[in-house]
């Protein structure tokens, strides 16, 4: 089965939740509402026709100022016995006072256990909270860091000063040393 044709069932089963089929350079993903994400990605887990049995990413993505939603949840799948792989977009919109709950996502920790660490890393660079995840909380930033440093609004210099990491400090002196060696 080609992804076009799995997208055409997703859609045939779930017309209210595709909301577009996009192909690319012979890639095929499919963009689906939040709402039902999760019932949708163990629709392509469990039926024998597709058996995306292998979850190969899950990322985020901010398309601030080129789209709304802003961000979008994205699922690689693949399927070791049918050896296809497929694309699942989910849209998710930014927090607001009335609706509190936008950034966020049912968590498909259940149906593949490897997402446990990529949702987690998603949460951690992009705000994008996963409902129902078992250990939501930082993996990749010091628990107390502030903000999101994947999100396009992030900002890309402090002004600590003195407070700077040592870290960082210690890293761009070894940048700057290491120019030496660069071929051109």
């Amino acid at each position: 089965m080609n992804p076009l044709s799995i997208a055409q069932t997703i859609q045939d089963k779930f017309p209210k939740e595709v909301k577009e089929i996009v192909e690319f350079r012979k890639q095929v993903s499919v963009i689906i509402q939040r709402d039902r994400a999760k019932e949708i990605l163990a629709f392509l887990y469990f039926n024998k026709d597709f058996n995306f049995d292998y979850l190969v990413d899950l990322c985020g993505v901010d398309y601030m100022g080129q789209k709304k939603p802003r961000f979008e949840v994205v699922y690689n799948l693949f399927s070791m016995k049918h050896r296809h792989f497929f694309r699942v977009r989910v849209e998710v919109d930014e927090d607001t006072q009335d609706a509190p709950d936008n950034l966020s996502v049912d968590t498909v920790t259940d149906i593949w256990r490897g997402a446990d660490w990529h949702e987690r890393e998603c949460f951690d660079l992009f705000g994008i909270r996963f409902k129902g995840h078992p250990d939501l909380r930082r993996i990749l930033m010091p628990e107390d860091w502030e903000g999101y440093p994947l999100r396009k609004d992030y900002p890309l210099k402090s002004d600590l000063g003195d407070m700077e990491w040592q870290e960082y400090k210690d890293l761009i002196e070894f940048s700057e040393k290491a120019k030496q060696y660069e071929v051109r």
